[in-house]
């Protein structure tokens, strides 16, 4: 079953904190030729920033998170109960003022644990700004 881009939205505004809404996720693509793929836009906001005007890690990592439950919904075809077991992120360079691209890609997805690796670009470069891997227990 495949995850419509309609319903991946859906999984996003029905199962986060608000605090994670109010990053602005959008999802731009779930699925790729194995289904276990999913991206998703992380706008520019100045109260994202951290001293000197980069992107904080924090949302960063928030982001990474939030991309690999929706690439685990899509694999699924729909929301699990799920939660992180492992997550560890290198900051390769700053993003000032640009949106950001995180494409969170599933290396791995059993019947009870999934294993991600997510790569987050600055829209309008290929250059990693940071690279992230996730484990994930499933629970349902």
């Amino acid at each position: 079953m495949t995850l419509t881009l309609t319903a991946a939205e859906k999984v996003l505004a029905d199962n986060f904190a608000p605090w994670v809404l109010d990053l602005g996720l959008t999802v731009e693509s779930v699925g790729c030729a194995d289904g276990h793929e999913a991206v998703l836009r992380l706008p520019w906001s100045d109260r994202l920033a951290r001293e000197g005007g980069g992107l904080s890690g924090q949302a960063l990592m928030a982001a990474a998170d939030t991309a690999t439950v929706i690439a685990v919904a899509a694999a699924r075809g729909g929301f699990v109960p799920m939660t992180t077991v492992q997550q560890s992120i290198s900051f390769q360079r700053a993003v000032i003022g640009a949106d950001v691209l995180v494409r969170a890609r599933l290396t791995k997805a059993g019947k009870r644990m999934a294993f991600a690796d997510i790569t987050m670009t600055a829209e309008g470069t290929e250059e990693t700004a940071a690279h992230a891997t996730a484990v994930y227990a499933l629970l349902g």
